[in-house]
């Protein structure tokens, strides 16, 4: 199956537009056949309007019947076997290892999230039954659980083409929690959006679902974006991009007349602490590890640690010396796109220009396709307070290592941190009790903490948190990664002396589909 350069409609293969645009492949910078038709305001009002007509439908189907289809769109993806993987090559420029532990990442969620909802218990029933002897007053009859909101819009990111794109992890924690989507593909890879689009749609036909559950529109302007956004039946977004787009979105949507909740992810320069006496023991092993995660997928990774705070010795020397031979022995790499590209460079230039930091390394360089070299800087905390600059994402192969004097500026910068995704902390037990108040900073600034580790690899699992205080994200509650995923596209309803018959199943008294429920105060399965 090869791309034919078209928007899904529900159940519709559609290309109205007169403007056409290309995937560009990254390692040789030459444009990628078909031409892809930009969606138009027509097509998108389509779009919108079969997934709220779908959505009455879909919404009301059981959790079991929803799972049934995430493990059926799993497996049609699948089935595409190598004509995805080798189309999405030619996109990115990413090697095929990384697509395929990717697309089995994109099935394994698809499947968590099917086994999540088919249980049931997500759905978080409480009942508090009614009391007509009660007095003063009779006590009312009262039950709620989580129901889902509505039509979804998604937009798939440049950097995950499967994992985060149109089946990534909004679309399933949307299609779980009982809402249909409409998904914006990234221009950069349209063909494999595309490929994977079909595959939903094969799923939606073999699993009888509502036409207009799952809808895929291609574009390279904002307009596209901003259509789906404004559209007054779209009840929430999902995004995974840039701090610029995630909250040119947020904004869009709280201006709406009907304002709606923007779930972005939108960066994080993750934090690294590393300690003395861990400096002392294993100062060369994780100076080679650090390398390898700042330049793992060229640095176009949200969790890549952009900084790192040490305080000042002997032996942080020795850890910056063997760091920067590690950055300048790595091989130039691939970005993804021109625009990432640029930023990067921009970024990496402008830190050269600041006074108070300097280069300690960069990495090998060639002038072929979008490529980039990996630089290592170094500052101190004095500046690092001063400059907000310092703070920003680089997206790419780059980190930015602080110094400090004592403990106290490195916990001063801590307090000074924006909202990241992850801070990671390298220590001995020694070092982790000297700084036990670091982590209590930290708690406030991100939404995963990592000892002696590296933030690059996210597990998807029920505990994972990928998410964080702003600037990191636009809503620091919720996570994009892991079943509790789902909560983002849910509301909680409540009924009140309902009569049996009119009940949903998991509020009936009889526990039908026997989950596991909040009963007057007790957490019981009856």
């Amino acid at each position: 199956m090869k791309p034919e350069g078209k928007n899904i409609i529900g159940n519709v293969i559609s290309g109205e537009s007169r403007t056409n645009f290309y995937a560009i492949n990254p390692a040789t910078t030459k444009k990628i056949e078909p031409p892809f038709f930009e969606a138009t305001s027509n097509e998108i009002d389509k779009a919108v309007k079969k997934a709220s007509e779908a959505f009455q439908v879909y919404r009301n189907i059981s959790g079991k019947m929803r799972a049934e289809f995430l493990v059926c769109i799993a497996e049609e993806i699948t089935a595409l076997d190598r004509a995805l993987i080798e189309h999405c090559m030619e996109e990115t420029g990413l090697p095929e290892a990384r697509l395929l532990n990717e697309r089995q990442r994109t099935v394994n969620q698809l499947n968590m999230f099917a086994s999540y909802i088919k249980e049931g218990s997500w759905v978080d029933a409480r009942i508090d039954f009614g009391d007509p002897e009660r007095k003063p007053m009779p006590k009312p009859d009262v039950r709620s659980m989580q129901k889902a909101l509505g039509p979804v819009g998604v937009f798939g990111s440049s950097n995950f083409p499967f994992a985060f794109s149109v089946a990534g992890g909004d679309t399933a924690s949307a299609l779980a929690a009982g809402c249909t989507v409409v998904v914006k593909a990234h221009p950069a890879h349209p063909g494999t959006s595309e490929l994977v689009g079909h595959a939903i749609l094969q799923a939606i036909k073999k699993c009888n679902m509502p036409d207009g559950t799952f809808s895929l529109l291609q574009g390279q302007s904002h307009e596209v974006g901003l259509g789906i956004v404004r559209h007054p039946l779209i009840k929430a977004i999902g995004f995974t991009g840039s701090f610029r787009g995630g909250k040119a979105l947020f904004d869009e949507a709280g201006a709406r007349p009907e304002p709606i909740p923007v779930y972005a992810e939108m960066g994080s320069t993750n934090p690294v602490f590393i300690f003395p006496g861990i400096l002392q023991e294993k100062r060369n092993d994780i100076a080679r590890d650090l390398a390898a995660s700042v330049t793992l997928g060229v640095g176009q990774f949200c969790t890549n640690p952009g900084l790192v705070f040490m305080e000042k010795s002997e032996k942080t020397t020795e850890f910056t010396n063997t760091l920067s031979k590690h950055i300048a022995d790595t091989p130039a790499g691939t970005m993804l796109t021109e625009g990432i590209r640029t930023n990067y460079q921009h970024g990496t230039n402008l830190l050269q220009t600041i006074t108070g930091v300097d280069v300690l390394a960069s990495g090998k360089s060639t002038d072929s396709g979008f490529t980039v070299s990996a630089h290592v800087f170094e500052s101190d905390v004095k500046s690092f307070l001063t400059n907000p600059t310092l703070q920003e994402e680089i997206f790419g192969p780059s980190s930015l290592l602080i110094s400090a004097n004592n403990k106290n500026e490195i916990l001063e910068a801590a307090k000074k941190l924006h909202g990241h995704l992850t801070a990671t902390i390298h220590g001995t037990p020694e070092d982790l009790r000297e700084y036990a108040e670091l982590i209590h900073i930290l708690e406030q600034k991100v939404g995963r903490l990592v000892i002696n580790g590296y933030p690059t690899g996210v597990e998807v699992c029920d505990a994972m948190v990928h998410g964080g205080p702003f600037p990191a994200t636009t809503d620091s509650r919720t996570t994009s990664v892991g079943t509790l995923a789902i909560t983002r596209f849910t509301r909680p309803v409540c009924y009140q002396n309902f009569p049996e018959a009119l009940l949903p199943n998991e509020l009936k008294t009889d526990n039908p589909e026997q989950l596991w429920r909040l009963v007057n105060g007790k957490h019981v399965k009856q």
